[in-house]
């Protein structure tokens, strides 16, 4: 049998936008996703917008009841900044209200509350400001994480400034899957600088807090992997490491930003326009725990037409793709749990064995209404055996030492998921969006109950 550490932590992750719902009441002012909703709907799946979501703001009584019953024992959710501080400044009391009965549930049923500040969810009203683009967006969100340890740092003990920062500068800046759909490498990599700030400067304020507690940041890192062992892939490699892995890992643990990224990006025409006392408050506020978000591996090898200086990522690196693979065919994506171990290791070996914990990880499958049993359960043994074998080589990298903490599945209920909206499902329970967003227990749900209880299988 595969035995885990005393005391690790066994549970799900979601987010505030992905689940509350109540998008636009409540005191709480629009975000990104709102707006583009509106401006929008055609770019979203079958016109499921963020206002109501999973409904988690009616219904979180009854989904921490039920935490306990798939072996919980703890939850990764955000909060949203644009409930909280609808203008930025002035503070919403409803919100408040929310947030300190949501999370006193989970202690009442012992669930250790990790709360995150951000999850793609820009205010509206800041975007018109120009987003993560305008240096004022350091201090805002300072601001934000300042006022949310003061509401609720008797509550929450552990907490993360971002989720996936990588996310929200590739598909707002690059890729447009997120808001504002542009397509600009330089104002990305200065999205990217301005959300390190702000990262840097929550903790700073989390630090003057003196809350009892510990703070960290969810990153999707892992290391990439080269076609071949050619000088020219080898390269590739390196680019994809310091823009996509290295990029956040070492400021926010090490204190520093890579030379070689600094060199990458000046070599480019992509320096992002810096303060003068930036280098030092990186070097004074490093984390105190690492979440890692990992679903799929990054193949990579030199590109086939490139220009110089780079006006995409893919003039630096392309996506290789490796003709073993083994394939979500619902997502595309490559199913790889070796990845894990090899994450470990890059944990223990380049960032001083910091705590870390898998922060996501999961399947997500369309359709999952065809795998109902006459008990009216899905059968997601497909999810089951996912997270089996991904759990394997964690448990792995954890026998050679790694200072892994918990294993966090996404997702706990259903969840809507931006522009996808519900196309795929990755809960542990489904949500009937026809019939009072019911919650039933999927297979999963009963195999990660005795998961946990067995801490192993």
């Amino acid at each position: 049998m595969i035995k885990f550490p005393d005391n690790f932590l066994w549970g799900a992750a979601a987010s505030a936008p992905q689940t509350e719902g109540h998008s636009s009441s409540d005191g709480k002012s629009p975000t990104t996703w709102d707006e583009w909703f509106k401006l929008n709907p055609e770019k979203f799946n079958d016109g499921q917008g963020p206002q109501n979501t999973s409904n988690v703001y009616e219904m979180y009584k009854e989904d921490v009841a039920n935490m306990p019953k798939v072996g919980m024992n703890s939850y990764r959710t955000s909060i949203s900044w644009a409930r909280l501080l609808p203008d930025g400044k002035n503070l919403n009391e409803e919100a408040v209200s929310f947030y300190r009965y949501y999370f006193q549930t989970m202690l009442d049923n012992n669930i250790e509350p990790i709360i995150n500040l951000f999850h793609f969810d820009m205010p509206w009203w800041l975007m018109e400001k120009g987003g993560w683009e305008n240096c004022d967006s350091v201090e805002a969100f300072a601001f934000y994480a300042k006022t949310a340890f003061e509401q609720f740092g008797d509550l929450v003990k552990t907490w993360s400034t971002f989720n996936e920062p990588l996310v929200h500068i590739e598909c707002g800046y690059l890729y447009q899957f997120h808001y504002p759909a542009i397509v600009d490498f330089k104002k990305a990599v200065q999205v990217g600088y301005h959300t390190l700030m702000a990262h840097v400067c929550a903790v700073r304020e989390f630090r003057n807090s003196n809350i009892d507690g510990k703070i960290g940041i969810i990153l999707n890192v892992l290391p990439a992997y080269s076609r071949s062992d050619s000088e020219e892939d080898l390269k590739a490699k390196e680019a994809a490491d310091l823009l996509n892995t290295y990029s956040f890992l070492d400021p926010t643990v090490l204190g520093v930003i890579p030379t070689k990224l600094v060199e990458l990006l000046r070599d480019n025409n992509l320096t992002p326009d810096i303060q003068s006392t930036d280098k030092e408050l990186i070097a004074q506020n490093t984390v105190d725990y690492i979440g890692l978000n990992y679903y799929q591996p990054r193949r990579v090898k030199a590109p086939s037409n490139s220009q110089h200086p780079a006006k995409m990522p893919s003039d630096l690196y392309e996506s290789y793709d490796w003709p073993d693979k083994k394939i979500n065919p619902y997502r595309g994506w490559e199913i790889y749990p070796e990845a894990l171990y090899d994450v470990a290791i890059m944990m223990r070996d380049q960032y001083h064995n910091i705590p870390w914990f898998v922060s996501e990880n999961g399947m997500g499958v369309a359709d999952e209404q065809r795998f109902k049993g006459k008990d009216g359960m899905i059968d997601d043994q497909y999810r089951i055996d996912f997270m089996k074998e991904h759990l394997e080589y964690l448990h792995k990298g954890i026998e050679a030492g790694s200072n892994c903490f918990g294993y966090h599945v996404w997702t706990y209920v259903d969840c809507w998921s931006w522009l996808n909206g519900y196309r795929n499902r990755y809960g542990l329970f489904s949500v009937d969006l026809e019939n009072h967003y019911k919650r039933t227990m999927k297979k999963s749900g009963l195999w990660f109950k005795e998961l946990a209880d067995n801490n192993g299988f």
